[in-house]
């Protein structure tokens, strides 16, 4: 038995709302890609890295070399602000719970803001992610995808100069 055939124009209506639907939702396969981001596009063009930090001095009470940032070191590459972005790093956690971390400082490299002097606030993403990621080991790297802004804060570790509304996390692979 064959099944009756709407009209022609009938299926032309059901394609164009098919297709006006699929533009309300933004992870859909029409949804935006974000950009891949580099740590060195996150100092502002025309800045040279060694123009950051200056020679720094000894802490002999606490054995440290601690870096003197310019104030090259929280000029922000304005043009990321509201950035859909992708990026790899580290993760500092600064709120953890049995469930993972909600907030953290996504580093350039493995051990900053640990075991050393944080990096420039221009090389600091603080993030926020709910729900909260799970991670076992602080020492891989990961892709952190999500809406930047550049923003000058203050936490517990380091000045960071860029938040992150991060919406997914995965393991970087090598």
């Amino acid at each position: 038995m064959s099944r009756p055939v709407p009209p022609p124009g009938l299926r032309r209506r059901h394609l164009l709302l098919g297709a006006g639907a699929a533009t309300l939702f933004p992870h859909g396969a029409a949804a935006k890609s974000p950009e891949r981001v580099t740590w060195d596009m996150l100092i502002p063009p025309g800045v040279p890295y060694a123009e950051i930090i200056g020679e720094g001095e000894l802490d002999e009470i606490n054995d440290t070399w601690n870096p003197i940032y310019d104030s090259n070191a929280t000029r922000l590459n304005e043009a990321l602000s509201g950035a859909y972005i992708r990026m790899p790093g580290y993760i500092v956690p600064l709120e953890m719970t049995s469930k993972g971390t909600s907030a953290f400082i996504l580093v350039p490299y493995v051990g900053a803001c640990i075991h050393t002097p944080p990096p420039p606030p221009n090389q600091l993403v603080y993030t926020t992610i709910d729900p909260p990621y799970q991670f076992d080991d602080p020492w891989n790297a990961v892709w952190v995808t999500g809406t930047m802004s550049t923003r000058l804060q203050s936490t517990e570790i380091a000045e960071t100069g860029y938040a992150l509304a991060a919406e997914k996390i995965e393991l970087f692979t090598w």
